[in-house]
């Protein structure tokens, strides 16, 4: 079996934020059926906390506004035209915060400037990871299907080794997740359980 090195390891954690995560968030009910599904906050909670025992780097990735959007175009369509029209993600509001289960821990690291669905597009991620010598990618986060897929895509084509863990993730359907991780995620990762991942990554248990 391969053991994967923790100081070449990152796990990141993609919009784990109020809006989606917490009961109350404009999202939430959304997603609140696939997240109670696998259980995926409770065990991304687990999975960042043996990681950090183990020397992983965990990697926070929000994505904000400000509050007149003015960083999206004036008539933005699509995911983005959405979030904009329900107010969501406001880096001045509630629902903008990472949410009180995932609040980063002393040593985490919180990536600067997502504004749109790839975690590389328009934020330091990739410096970051860069600059830590890191080569082991882990997704986890929010939406299966859109910010953490786009984000894998682009890992996988910068040359990381891209994993996704598919119980740590969440859509607003039972069957948007169940294609992504069935069909997407074999393309451009290793797919498998946080379970499964941790059992391959050395470090103390």
């Amino acid at each position: 079996m391969t053991v994967l090195d923790p100081a070449t390891t990152a796990i990141v954690c993609i919009e784990f934020q109020n809006e989606f995560a917490t009961p109350g968030g404009k999202l939430h009910d959304a997603v609140k059926g696939v997240m109670d599904s696998t259980g995926m906050l409770d065990k991304t909670v687990k999975l960042t906390e043996e990681a950090r025992k183990r020397g992983i780097t965990v990697i926070h990735a929000p994505i904000v506004f400000s509050d007149d959007y003015r960083e999206l175009s004036s008539a933005p369509y699509g995911i983005l035209g959405n979030v904009k029209a329900g107010g969501c993600f406001k880096a001045s509001g509630w629902g903008g915060a990472i949410c009180d289960a995932m609040k980063p821990a002393e040593g985490d690291v919180v990536v600067e400037g997502k504004r749109g669905l790839c975690g590389f597009a328009s934020t330091n991620l990739d410096f970051i990871l860069r600059q830590r010598g890191i080569r082991n990618v882990a997704l986890t986060g929010f939406l299966t299907n859109c910010c953490v897929e786009s984000t894998m895509r682009s890992a996988y084509e910068r040359g990381y080794h891209v994993i996704t863990l598919t119980d740590c993730c969440a859509a607003t359907s039972q069957e948007q997740q169940d294609a992504a991780v069935k069909f997407t995620f074999p393309m451009f990762s290793n797919p498998m359980t946080a379970d499964e991942f941790l059992t391959k990554v050395g470090g103390s248990n």
